[in-house]
């Protein structure tokens, strides 16, 4: 056999991950955020609508009992410009769910009718650092970081750094993740900073877990190029032209840079604009009113067609604008939901949905970048190959656009056209953030 540290990395073939992540459609729940309670319990109430709007997959935010210690200098730089010490992502006991959220038997009530309703359920989980009162340090004081004098060393934005080097640190986080999936049939982890934490941790991770839960799914807040040889399923899509969705030939270019270097198949990456962390900084001046709806409902369709898995922040399915913060508890306006302008982003999403079910070449079909005359406004590419395979046009500029996409000549069926459409030449005539998708309908 040949040595796989002989083969460059993107030449070796990534795992084959579980169906139902990478057909997915992701939601981040957001606790504080999701209803006016904060709780599991009202969260549960809302899983219907979750399930309705598309959602197959709910990445749930941290739930695990939150650090009060009141010293500033051990605070995120965001949250010291609150009084709220009870950050979500400064962890005192990994055991214990946050009276806060709910109890253990709220979390099975959730996960339960999740699993009722269809949907798969990925708990956020926070090891690279803890609070500086966590019970990990007064129960395991040599499972931290410590300078030649015995002090704590912080990690980033002021937290305890948790020492990864040390073998007994591994079993514990390991049987930690066993636990919420064994107990709560917890169905997969989004993991905080996986980059800061050796990869050897996540793939022996992922070995126990497959022992409790045979398709376990993990997504790994990261970008490194080996994730999917062994541990995750799915990496975060960053990169600033995935930020600003401005220009279509960057977009390209990063996406073609990404795949190069990664694994065959290694490439996989949530799809978002808008997360916890986008949404603290945003503040009041959220997507559907920095951008305006049209740009937003733009970048959706192309969220939902590239590969990968599309991704949205709670609110977003029904174009909520309200301030959401990670330190306090600022709920979505729910009435939205019941507007004219709430009622079109459902129906859109709803609609992007039901496509990545009915076309498998969206979720099955490799993609390929199809060249057209006005490369800086114009996305266009194609999933899948011959009849069946699902071509996708978007204009991420607010100006019309007359566009000519080589290699589309065939017949096109329009599956969703929000000011788009095509002549038989391969013609796209595009209004200011317009998008046409269509499955060729031949096989040439």
């Amino acid at each position: 056999a040949v040595d796989a540290q002989t083969v460059p990395l993107n030449q070796q073939k990534a795992r084959v991950s579980p169906a139902w992540i990478t057909d997915g459609v992701m939601v981040q729940l957001w606790l504080r955020a999701f209803t006016p309670e904060g709780t599991l319990n009202a969260a549960r109430q809302r899983l219907p609508h979750v399930a309705e709007a598309g959602f197959t997959i709910i990445y749930l935010s941290p739930i695990c009992l939150m650090d009060d210690d009141p010293r500033k200098e051990h605070w995120a730089p965001r949250q010291r410009k609150t009084e709220n010490p009870r950050n979500p992502y400064r962890i005192k006991d990994y055991e214990r769910i946050d009276p806060e959220f709910g109890t253990r038997e709220d979390l099975r009530a959730f996960v339960n009718e999740a699993h009722r309703l269809g949907l798969r359920v990925l708990l956020d989980i926070v090891y690279l650092h803890c609070g500086p009162g966590a019970v990990l340090i007064e129960r395991h004081p040599a499972f931290m970081k410590r300078d030649e004098k015995g002090n704590l060393k912080l990690a980033k934005w002021g937290f305890p750094a948790i020492d990864f080097s040390k073998p007994e640190v591994h079993d514990y986080f390991w049987r930690n993740m066993e636990m919420w999936v064994r107990d709560f049939d917890i169905d997969g982890y989004r993991c905080d900073v996986s980059d800061g934490i050796p990869l050897a941790f996540w793939e022996k991770a992922r070995k126990r877990l497959e022992a409790v839960k045979p398709d376990i799914g993990m997504l790994a807040e990261g970008t490194r190029k080996e994730d999917q040889l062994k541990a995750f399923d799915l990496d975060y899509g960053w990169g600033a032209a995935f930020k600003t969705w401005d220009n279509a030939a960057s977009i390209r270019t990063l996406w073609e840079t990404q795949h190069a270097a990664r694994p065959i198949g290694g490439a996989k990456f949530v799809r978002f604009i808008e997360n916890h962390d986008y949404v603290e900084d945003e503040g009041l001046n959220r997507l559907d009113k920095a951008w305006g709806t049209p740009r937003v409902n733009a970048v959706l369709a192309a969220l939902f067609t590239l590969d990968g898995v599309p991704f949205l922040y709670n609110g977003q399915e029904f174009a909520d604008v309200s301030r959401n913060s990670l330190y306090a508890r600022l709920p979505i306006d729910w009435r939205t939901a019941d507007t004219p302008a709430g009622q079109a982003r459902l129906k859109l999403c709803h609609t992007l949905s039901a496509l990545r079910r009915s076309e498998k070449a969206l979720t099955r079909g490799g993609l390929t970048w199809l060249d057209n005359d006005a490369p800086d406004a114009v996305l266009s590419y194609r999933r899948g190959e011959g009849a069946g395979a699902v071509i996708s046009v978007i204009n991420l500029s607010g100006e019309p656009v007359k566009a000519h996409v080589n290699s589309v000549t065939d017949s096109i069926q329009p599956l969703l056209a929000k000011g788009g459409a095509v002549d038989r030449q391969g013609v796209f005539m595009l209004e200011g953030f317009g998008s046409f998708i269509g499955r060729n309908m031949t096989g040439n």
